[in-house]
């Protein structure tokens, strides 16, 4: 990876004074008779200090970790928690006496979900703030502009919040960006084989001459997954009866419209968040009653307005964390105390508790101080290789999940997922409850296609 001078050199080891023989001789002085004698003096050689790098935002003291994420506009409901679950999981360790006696210090910046801003905050953090890594990247306009940015300055990129194909790397040893979560080509593939293959249409698989219909955002949240849903279709024979449409803010119920005039019996909505939302109100309105497939992004309450809600039209997402297990259980305890001790409003904390976009914040901010604790327990300074090298060195457990492994240069995420059905309880005289209910195990592709 290309390195353009962000890292700043602090000498840590000086230099210690050699030991020079009790008895000094003097001098032999070269003449053009005898050249070899200035070898033969006992004068030492000098020798090049020997030093150990710091990189940028790293003292004595101090760790200097940031990113930027929107925490304004319509897409605040995710980055929000997100920011608030990383800041509290920093809290915790700094509580704690911080990582080989330094504090965690988190710089944040709100880029509005607007790629451009993104990318000038990025670099500001990276050039002018000197941080020493980006944790919990935030977004997909954002990521995608500067992916190539971080690769170019080598500075650690730690969990991106977005799943797009860009940051697929098959082997690449010390290559700075280090996703988590699912690439969202995995992730279409994912939800095309259980659209295909699960027992969810009332007891049977869907039939094989049956219409499926594919509304996406033409961005790269969209068209990452649409990639990953077409290359399962074409794998399993089921691309000829694909219908596929772009949407975008304004055309949802026209994307619906012509879904539903196909006679589509299945529909795959590859998108992040908004028009997730907005799609699901459009085959309310549309009276369209199918099985609906969607993104691990997808998979949380905020993402649907439970008043357009239909038991006609169950409501399944991919999902990367799976909090019903033993181990979930376990992990769900740990990161419950870690909300609890964070300077929030109680009411924030309680809401945060079942929150995907929190538990996905305190997921970032884990994996990344998992890197350092690597290096502590190596006795090795905190820089960007020895940063990187060590989060190569083996799988890393995620809080919830399965593992991450970026040993041998692998870049891909987390390649396993569960199934969640989206459900809604009524009460009388009390607002429903809203939940994602695990109806599969976590799983690999190859273990769905077989089933």
């Amino acid at each position: 990876m290309k390195k353009t001078g962000l890292m700043k050199v602090v000498v840590l080891l000086a230099v210690i004074a050699m030991v020079f023989a009790s008895c000094a001789k003097e001098p032999v002085v070269e003449t053009p008779d005898n050249p070899a004698e200035t070898q033969a003096n006992d004068t030492p050689v000098s020798e090049e200090p020997v030093v150990e790098e710091y990189s940028q935002g790293v003292t004595d003291t101090t760790i200097y970790v940031g990113n930027t994420a929107a925490v304004s506009g319509a897409l605040a409901v995710v980055g929000v928690p997100f920011n608030d679950a990383i800041m509290a999981y920093f809290k915790m360790i700094n509580d704690a006496g911080g990582i080989d006696g330094r504090m965690i210090e988190f710089i944040t910046y709100d880029d509005g979900f607007d790629g451009a801003t993104g990318a000038a905050l990025t670099e500001k953090l990276a050039e002018e703030d000197e941080v020493f890594a980006l944790v919990g990247h935030f977004g997909t306009p954002t990521v995608s502009a500067t992916v190539d940015y971080i690769q170019e300055i080598g500075i650690p990129m730690v969990y991106a919040a977005t799943g797009i194909n860009a940051l697929y790397f098959e082997e690449s040893p010390m290559n700075p960006v280090m996703a988590v979560q699912p690439i969202y080509m995995t992730d279409g593939r994912i939800m095309a084989a259980r659209a295909f293959n699960e027992e969810l249409f009332g007891g049977a698989m869907l039939p094989s001459d049956a219409v499926i219909g594919v509304l996406y955002t033409n961005d790269d949240a969209g068209s990452s997954i649409l990639a990953g849903v077409q290359a399962e279709a074409a794998a399993e024979g089921r691309d000829a009866n694909m219908v596929v449409e772009a949407v975008a803010e304004g055309t949802y119920a026209t994307g619906v419209q012509k879904l539903k005039d196909a006679g589509a019996q299945v529909v795959i909505l590859a998108m992040n968040q908004v028009p997730f939302k907005e799609t699901l109100v459009a085959m309310d309105d549309a009276q369209m009653e199918v099985p609906v497939f969607t993104s691990y992004v997808n998979a949380d309450v905020t993402a649907v307005d439970h008043t357009k809600y239909s038991e006609n039209r169950p409501i399944y997402t991919n999902a990367w964390v799976d909090v019903y297990s033993e181990k979930g259980q376990a992990d769900v305890q740990d990161y419950v105390a870690c909300i609890a001790q964070a300077d929030l409003a109680e009411d924030v904390k309680t809401a945060y508790y079942t929150n995907s976009f929190a538990t996905a914040g305190y997921i970032a901010a884990v994996v990344f101080v998992e890197g350092l604790k690597r290096l502590e327990a190596n006795g090795q300074v905190p820089n960007w290789d020895n940063y990187i090298a060590a989060m190569e060195e083996g799988p890393i457990d995620i809080p919830m999940g399965g593992t991450v492994d970026y040993s041998g240069g692998k870049r891909w995420g987390i390649d396993s997922m569960s199934l969640l059905q989206y459900t809604v309880t009524e009460a009388d005289g009390a607002e429903p409850t809203e939940a994602f209910v695990k109806v599969r195990e976590i799983e690999v592709l190859s273990e769905i296609a077989g089933n």
